[in-house]
């Protein structure tokens, strides 16, 4: 009786939501739920976030697992799509279906300990999710299984957007409905190389100049959680990673050269002062046409050659094989992402010796 009254007490207190029948609710602000990304604890109770990418983990005991999570539903009708994983079953995508929902994660699970992995699939630009908690047996302190950490600096191919066609069409649908952060290359080659990812990255975003009448660039919004809106401080100490790669330029197009490469530099010393120990890694774009390609690789080396004459030897590049244009509008397909992951992972492999 004593359980069941503590469980019913969290429920309310968490928003008057009830917990499935025989099953405990544990709020979004549990401490055994593990956040990974940039997350607006403001609501304590009902954590939010809203780059692509962003993830939360749960390890449990039982047979079954329900989600309790609130979409902002941004202009009113867009969507946001999770990507689920299950232990090691498939990691499978699902489209969330209005203001509040109510998912069934897993059913019918094998008696003993289980982990959940939920990750946001589309970008800042689609709204914001809220979790408000988790309805099973017991939920159980997470292991720390990943202590390398990485962060993926990039636009619209850093967000894994117009990537899957697994359901609907390039042709078909919201802009939206191809998005897919956790098959994009980034959280990949963090998977690849058993480490926890941070994707921070706009569509459209550039270094000195942003596409699509986009009214912002990335050293304007990189110190933000909401970094669509420019919106909400974040504390650069709450992750603090091995390595961060940088995958900017694809937007900017070919410029002056002076001036992209004195933004770049500029970046690359904002980044340092924020991540003093990380090592940096600027790469080319997996979908630069020939002439970008070999402007930016022109750019990215005067950028490390500076850096290196300043006394910045933290830093690394990578410039990536072929472009990658299988995807809609030209950007990488979900296929695409994992040989731009491949490229990525042995070059990491290679810098770190991991």
């Amino acid at each position: 009786m004593k359980k069941l009254l503590l469980s019913l007490f969290l429920v309310f207190a968490s928003g008057n939501l009830l917990a499935k029948s025989g099953f405990n609710f544990y709020p979004g602000n549990h401490p055994f739920v593990k956040y990974i990304g940039r997350v607006d604890f403001s609501d304590t109770s009902k954590p939010k976030f809203w780059a692509s990418g962003t993830y939360v983990q749960i390890t449990f005991i039982g047979t079954y697992c329900n989600l309790q999570i609130d979409d902002e539903m941004l202009w009113g009708t867009t969507l946001n799509y999770l990507q689920i994983k299950v232990d090691d079953r498939p990691a499978y995508r699902i489209q969330l279906k209005g203001k509040h929902n109510v998912i069934t994660l897993a059913k019918n699970l094998p008696k003993g300990k289980h982990t959940i992995l939920i990750c946001k699939n589309t970008e800042a630009e689609n709204g914001y999710i809220q979790i408000l908690g988790f309805e099973c047996e017991q939920i159980l302190r997470p292991a720390l299984t990943q202590t390398r950490k990485m962060e993926f600096i990039g636009d619209s191919i850093t967000c894994g957007a117009a990537s899957d066609e697994s359901e609907i069409k390039c042709d078909k649908g919201q802009w939206h409905d191809q998005h897919n952060a956790y098959m994009a290359y980034g959280p990949t080659t963090a998977r690849n190389l058993n480490a926890q990812w941070h994707l921070s990255s706009v569509s459209g975003i550039g270094l000195m100049h942003s596409c699509c009448n986009k009214k912002i660039l990335m050293p304007q919004v990189f110190d933000k959680v909401n970094m669509a809106r420019d919106t909400i401080a974040w504390d650069f100490s709450l992750y603090q990673p091995d390595v961060v790669t940088v995958c900017l330029g694809q937007n900017d197009g070919v410029q002056d050269s002076a001036q992209f490469v004195n933004a770049y530099i500029n970046f690359a010393k904002t980044l340092r002062i924020n991540y003093p120990k990380a090592k940096l890694i600027f790469l080319s774009s997996p979908m630069a046409s020939a002439d970008l390609k070999v402007a930016l690789i022109k750019y990215i080396n005067a950028v490390k050659e500076s850096l290196n004459q300043q006394g910045e030897n933290n830093i690394a590049t990578y410039f990536f094989s072929k472009s990658y244009h299988q995807g809609c509008g030209g950007h990488p397909s979900v296929v695409d992402h994992q040989a731009i992951a491949a490229e990525l992972t042995a070059s990491v492999k290679k810098i770190m010796k991991w």
